[in-house]
């Protein structure tokens, strides 16, 4: 008797089981149909194609989407590294009535990942961004595109304008790294403040168990990050949450469950450029020793909330740099993630002072 029971009850388990991922199954079904339909693109002189395109000698992902392609042309700089937003369509989609919107899974990142990988070098992927640049002219036809760098591509972008302004109408960094040595103090003394300010007695224990910069474990500043997005205004259970991340990834149209597996290899690998002793490329980054003179337009969106990259920071590297024209966006109730967050901020200061520029 006993042993029929026990036979019943792992299969009515194994029953649940399998009712769960097929119902978990039909539903991602159904909303990669309902996402897919709202990005479809109807008209006459729009465009919309996603493939794998040589770069670099590997083959890496590509999307390029737009209402009408005669539009000015977006390519935008994912962070991470490892990090790509293309996984995230939807919040592009508003930019596609004015922008053609390029979006790049960066080698090793997203669609693009293989484990394969070349060391980190900051140099490969400023020759592999001009390339992309250099397909993407080809192919919309345009003389100059509008660079956009979030975070990571922050750094990838100025290093791109700097080497080759003439391909650029203007450059738009957001979640803007300076200098990581400096960040990394600035980030840990903003959030540990909010954790004290908030009575957390988690957060500030842990923060304080880690310590403060410079770091010699990755990990230290894994700690941090954890509770500066956990403090994000709109982040922790919203759209872009570590929750709604995976629910974003899973109803993503281009993206296979295998991708969305890729996709968290290529964050976790992103970590080489950090190096696990804190000896990585990333951490020598300095970009006002790159030179403060920009030959093209020059802007940057700040959320006021950034305790990854913080906008003190990116605002007074904006106040030394000289460029034919430039500006900056704080943008209130925002942080690392205002590109996401406040995307209807962000596509409302392009317009205002980016899109003519390009025209």
């Amino acid at each position: 008797m006993l042993k029929k029971l026990l036979i019943r009850g792992i299969l009515l388990l194994v029953g649940a089981i399998a009712l769960l991922v097929t119902v978990g199954l039909g539903w991602r079904a159904w909303e990669q149909h309902r996402l897919g339909e709202a990005m479809s693109i109807r008209t006459p002189s729009g465009i919309n194609e996603g493939w794998y395109v040589r770069i670099g000698g590997v083959q890496q992902w590509i999307t390029i989407r737009g209402q009408n392609r005669e539009n000015p042309a977006i390519l935008l700089l994912h962070g991470g590294p490892g990090a790509p937003v293309s996984a995230l369509p939807g919040h592009f989609l508003p930019w596609e009535r004015d922008f053609t919107v390029v979006q790049w899974d960066q080698r090793g990142a997203g669609k693009s990942y293989s484990p394969n990988r070349a060391a980190p070098s900051i140099e490969l992927m400023v020759h592999d961004a001009l390339e992309v640049t250099e397909y993407a002219r080809s192919r919309l036809h345009r003389s100059k595109i509008i660079l956009v760098g979030h975070s990571w591509g922050s750094v990838l972008g100025v290093h791109v304008v700097k080497a080759r302004p003439d391909l650029f109408a203007a450059w738009v960094g957001t979640g803007q790294i300076v200098n990581m040595q400096r960040n990394e103090v600035v980030a840990y003394a903003g959030v540990l403040a909010k954790a004290r300010a908030r009575g957390d007695k988690a957060g500030v224990d842990a923060l304080e168990k880690s310590g403060p910069p410079p770091y010699r474990q990755i990990r230290q500043m894994g700690i941090e990050r954890r509770w500066a997005m956990q403090y994000e205004p709109g982040l922790r259970y919203g759209p872009t949450g570590p929750r709604g991340l995976l629910v974003e990834l899973l109803t993503s149209p281009n993206y296979s469950l295998k991708d969305i597996g890729n996709y968290f290899r290529g964050v976790i690998a992103g970590d080489d450029f950090f190096g696990q002793t804190m000896e990585g490329p990333m951490m020598r980054v300095d970009l006002p020793a790159l030179g403060t003179g920009f030959s093209i337009p020059f802007f940057i969106v700040e959320g006021a909330e950034d305790d990854v990259t913080p906008a003190s920071l990116a605002q007074a590297y904006f106040d030394e740099i000289t460029a034919p024209r430039k500006a900056f966006l704080l943008i209130p109730d925002a942080g690392h993630m205002a590109l996401l967050t406040k995307s209807d901020l962000f596509l409302k200061f392009l317009l205002t002072n980016v899109r003519s520029l390009a025209l």
